[in-house]
């Protein structure tokens, strides 16, 4: 009966601990819509006039998702693409950074018109 117990408060304090640091977790998303959706589009095809002011604008496809990773581009987030992408430091933590990478990743492995 105190085994049962003890491994019922596991499970539970288990169970508790994560749906926390799921809800912890940044939105990488919604992170996107707010910082870069502006200039890289809603789906990581920028809009015409993006590429116009930037031609060398990334478009998050197939073709950038398999030749960058996570950190690369966090990397760029962090210190910025020459004079075309601001860096992001002081607006985003590096665990929003990391999620933003993963929801471009996302978006690139999305069909694009």
């Amino acid at each position: 009966m105190k085994l049962e117990l003890v491994v019922i408060g596991f499970v539970f304090a288990t169970s508790a601990a994560a749906s926390r640091a799921a809800a912890q977790a940044p939105d990488g998303k919604a992170l996107y819509e707010e910082n870069c959706r502006k200039c890289h589009g809603v789906i990581g095809n920028p809009p015409k006039t993006m590429k116009e002011k930037y031609p060398k604008i990334a478009t998050f496809n197939m073709a950038f998702i398999t030749s960058r990773t996570d950190d690369s581009v966090v990397t760029i987030l962090t210190h910025g693409k020459g004079d075309n992408m601001k860096s992001f430091k002081d607006k985003l933590k590096p665990d929003e950074m990391m999620a933003v990478a993963k929801y471009v990743r996302e978006l690139g492995s999305k069909p694009h018109p």
